[in-house]
């Protein structure tokens, strides 16, 4: 019976450390990097109802506008804190001449958008309209310049016009006629965009030389910060295209450097963004978790010939990618946004933290009614996706400093195949608040995790959990509230310990003071 005895305890302490393995460990007197805001940038596209009927209704619109951007998406994103806005494309900025959509509206070009569904486009959101936007969002632009159709002196013409403040020339005068005295003072500017494909099917050193050309021409005017120039890199594992563009462009000409990255489980046949199986989205979880690799490995060739980092990884297009709604124009790109992608945000996001040392801007594809987007728009509704609510969580850890940490986590065990279950970043702000913000993609088992706070000292924690019933749940026009933040009250504070539970595909965030 005595033998019997202790075997049953010992039985229990091995099931006990095996159902324990979820740790987390803060070393925050390694702290020294800074999470840019940058990281939770947008990308709008002359694509769908992205731009037409998502940002804009035109001015005489019934819909609650200003200069014809609708306001509640102007509200909406200001709770996001969005950070900086990448337009117009995308494939379409290597379409796109901007002179056509400048002026009075009914002297602008309409030109056909041979890229997303051959449709007209009428030009009557241009780039006084994109930026003045960008005022009323807070936010920074970012401007994709056509490489791929485009020619060197439209480029360096687009800066002058926008960030001269006292030319003598016909493009300040231009602008000045056109409603703005002062200059916008861009600074992002994306000299093309995957100029390995739609930007015109370059090879990389054909690239290097036409980028050197628009750099040199595109000047700063004096704007005393300079423009931010940033080259086009690679959107597969093709690490050949980041070694030439790193070796072959001098670094006082490149400040960023672009990178892609879509979760999809199938190019041929994406599957529906909401009726998947399980064995779908273990396989996008697989593909999200590729681009903590990728992102390493663009990072090590960037270090070679960058030792100071100075060059920003810039991700300028990350997602889930999924077959269009039914009846929906394929070209449109227009997609539902379940707690899968609420998974995808959440661990890109804490990937992107923990990379901070390099990774200094991301921008999510796309920002309304395309892709993986924040929010959906039906003529005067308006929906928050599961993925907004997960940016609207994170955007505590924008420009506070990122507190290293170690994981060590549980599988997440499909059909034999198994992927990390816990991701997590932490981070503390300018006020000393510091916030860990932890994903389980488990679609099946709760995580129990414990994390150590390595001589951070609390006396509160609290916290948001995202969470639902089914994996596929997402916010309709009919019922937009059927996936929102709740408090979270699964997380236990003793000393220099939390406990934290998360139920199956769950992001949560927490806050400790």
């Amino acid at each position: 019976m005595k033998h019997l005895l202790l075997f049953t305890l010992a039985a229990c302490f091995i099931i006990t450390i095996a159902a324990a393995q979820n740790t987390v460990v803060i070393d925050a007197g390694a702290a020294k990097d800074t999470i840019s805001k940058n990281i939770y940038g947008h990308f709008a596209e002359h694509l769908g109802h992205c731009i037409y009927d998502g940002f804009y209704v035109g001015t005489n619109s019934s819909i609650p506008n200003k200069n014809g951007v609708r306001l509640d998406v102007i509200e909406a994103l200001r709770k996001l804190k969005i950070p900086v806005l990448r337009w117009p494309g995308g494939c379409f900025a290597d379409t796109y001449h901007w002179k056509d959509a400048i002026g009075p509206e009914d002297k602008r070009k309409p030109i056909e958008n041979v890229t997303w569904g051959n449709i007209r486009e009428d030009n009557s959101f241009g780039t006084n309209e994109f930026l003045d936007m960008c005022e009323l969002l807070g936010a920074d632009p970012y401007l994709a310049v056509n490489v791929g159709g485009g020619t060197v002196q439209e480029a360096a013409e687009w800066v002058q016009y926008v960030n001269h403040a006292n030319g003598t020339g016909y493009l300040t005068d231009m602008r000045k006629q056109n409603g703005r005295s002062t200059p916008w003072h861009v600074k992002y500017w994306g000299v093309g965009n995957e100029s390995w494909d739609c930007g015109g099917h370059m090879d990389a050193d054909y690239y290097v030389n036409e980028f050197k050309k628009y750099a040199t021409f595109m000047t700063s005017y004096g704007n005393s910060e300079g423009l931010f120039r940033i080259a086009v890199g690679p959107g597969s594992e093709d690490y050949k295209w980041t070694e030439t563009v790193m070796s072959k462009i001098p670094l006082r000409m490149i400040d960023g450097l672009s990178v892609h990255h879509y979760s999809v489980i199938n190019w041929s046949n994406k599957g529906s963004a909401t009726a998947f199986s399980e064995a779908e989205y273990f396989k996008t979880m697989s593909e999200a978790w590729r681009l903590d690799n990728f992102i390493t490995r663009n990072s090590a060739v960037m270090d070679k010939y960058d030792p100071e980092r100075k060059v920003a990884l810039v991700v300028d297009e990350w997602g889930g990618w999924y077959n269009v709604e039914p009846g929906t124009n394929p070209a449109f790109l227009y997609q539902q946004s379940s707690m899968r992608d609420a998974m995808i945000a959440g661990l890109s996001l804490n990937i992107f933290n923990n990379h901070c040392e390099r990774v200094r801007m991301a921008n999510l594809a796309q920002t309304i009614n395309v892709l993986q987007s924040v929010i959906l728009t039906n003529k005067e509704k308006i929906v928050l996706t599961p993925t907004y609510h997960v940016m609207e969580m994170y955007n505590v850890h924008q420009n506070a400093v990122m507190l290293p940490l170690k994981i060590t986590s549980n599988d997440y065990v499909l059909n034999g195949q198994k992927l990390t279950a816990i991701s997590a970043s932490a981070s503390r702000d300018k006020n000393g608040a510091v916030h860990i913000s932890l994903v389980n993609i488990d679609a099946g088992k709760e995580q129990t995790i414990t994390v150590t706070l390595g001589g951070i000292a609390a006396t509160t924690v609290t916290g948001r959990i995202l969470k639902s019933a089914h994996l596929q749940d997402h916010n309709t026009f009919e019922q937009p509230n059927t996936v929102t933040p709740v408090p979270f009250s699964g997380v236990r504070l003793n000393g220099q310990q939390l406990t934290v539970t998360l139920p199956p595909f769950s992001v949560a965030v927490l806050e400790l003071k």
